[in-house]
């Protein structure tokens, strides 16, 4: 689960997309602007959405009347998640031009058939996600996504769909069944992307550690990171997203413990620390789970730096059961926290179970990000005085390997440089 984030501003130009969410969608919105520029539109604005939390529907309803007043003229599409599990919320704003599923978001097809000029064209196109048997189109080999606008990292689509129920989560009803692309199409890609100037790699996905069950043989997440780093010698770093730790197989453990061009840096999906809300999460793993993952992961890479999701607030969640996960920060030794308010999703299990009282919510999440921030302090104490390898990226930013952001100004952005950390600010090293 990934906080709502919008990555694009819209500007004037054939056309913008603007992105909520995930780095999938950042990956998908790419594809999209190549499909619809390439299909002649213009003057189109196209909205990416998030469907994790009520919070990012609204933001995404919001910036589409705020488009409407400043670009009376424009065509507005919807796509996304919430445009795909909510697709009769979008169609009854006036706002909204056209609304495509995302099972028909990135294809060249679905664009070269839109047309903004049949006014009695229905303006939702979405069909069953479930159905959706195939890869995402952009997956396949030679599909020209060899760059990704305004980013240094290159995010790497190896799988979409989930096929778990977590009892909070709304996200499998807009992206359907877990989908993994084939190994060499993955490589083949990377290898692409690594000629074309990329440093660093990001394998993404919805549930990325269910990666393979669905294709032949089933290999293992660890199995492509392993064929990854073996044919494309010239990628300097590798990083995963989000990954369940439950589900990490031996493979992968090996990889991580054994090649420095694997990145010293997890996020996992951890979400609770009290085994009774896992449990009501219908999650995978329990408390000592994760704790036993990161302990073992430390002994055998011992640079290795943890990040993960965790949720505030969870129906029936007690003071005694919010304490457990609040340990789990130093148990689990975390430092890149990613808070999320819990938000009852329409549809889903957790959204009928007894709920915590909001400012409840509001107040135990301010204390997982105070506690976020005192682990991220502690570990910026550790990095002053050491030289560090940072890729540069936009805005001035850079990342270590163990993915501690770096002020290191846009000089750097596209390169791997060492730099002397000399202090930081609280939320950054600084050189």
């Amino acid at each position: 689960m990934n906080a709502p984030v919008r990555h694009d501003e819209p500007d004037l130009g054939a056309v913008d997309v603007v992105t909520f969410g995930c780095r999938l969608n950042t990956i998908e919105s790419e594809a999209i602007r190549r499909a619809a520029t390439s299909a002649g539109h213009r003057d189109v604005v196209v909205f990416n959405t998030c469907a994790v939390t009520n919070e990012a529907v609204r933001q995404a309803r919001q910036a589409i009347r705020r488009t409407r007043r400043e670009r009376p003229g424009a065509e507005i599409v919807v796509t996304g998640c919430a445009a795909q599990i909510d697709s009769a919320a979008f169609a009854a704003m006036p706002e909204v031009s056209r609304i495509i599923g995302n099972g028909d978001k990135t294809k060249p097809a679905t664009w070269r058939a839109l047309d903004f000029g049949v006014s009695d064209t229905a303006k939702a196109r979405v069909n069953d996600i479930m159905a959706l048997p195939e890869t995402a189109h952009h997956f396949v080999a030679g599909s020209g996504i060899d760059a990704i606008e305004g980013h240094t990292r290159a995010f790497v689509e190896i799988q979409n769909g989930c096929d778990h129920r977590c009892t909070f989560c709304i996200i499998p009803y807009g992206r359907g069944p877990s989908r993994s692309a084939p190994m060499g199409d993955v490589v083949e890609q990377i290898r692409r992307l690594t000629g074309n100037g990329y440093r660093e790699a990001v394998l993404t996905g919805v549930d990325i550690t269910s990666y393979g069950d669905d294709l032949p043989g089933k290999p293992s997440l660890g199995r492509l990171v392993q064929h990854i780093l073996r044919h494309v010698p010239d990628l300097e770093r590798l990083r995963l997203s989000s990954i369940d730790c439950i589900e990490a197989d031996a493979t992968l453990l090996d990889v991580i413990a054994s090649d420095k061009r694997f990145m010293p840096h997890l996020h996992l999906s951890l979400q609770a620390g009290d085994d009774m809300i896992l449990k009501r999460m219908k999650r995978r793993h329990l408390r000592d789970d994760a704790i036993r993952f990161c302990a073992d992961i430390k002994a055998a890479r011992p640079d290795m730096v943890f990040g993960c999701d965790i949720i505030a607030g969870f129906p029936t969640e007690t003071e005694a059961m919010f304490q457990h996960s609040l340990d789990l920060v130093d148990d689990c030794g975390l430092t890149h926290l990613h808070v999320f308010p819990f938000s009852p999703r329409p549809g889903t299990p957790a959204a009928r179970m007894p709920p915590v009282d909001g400012t409840l919510i509001r107040e135990r999440a301010a204390r997982l990000r105070a506690k976020g921030e005192e682990r991220l302090r502690l570990h910026l104490d550790s990095q002053v005085g050491r030289t560090v390898n940072v890729l540069g990226e936009r805005g001035g930013i850079g990342r270590t390997e163990d993915f501690t952001p770096v002020r290191i100004g846009e000089a750097a952005r596209g390169k791997i440089v060492a730099a002397k950390i000399t202090g930081h600010d609280g939320a950054a090293l600084l050189v």
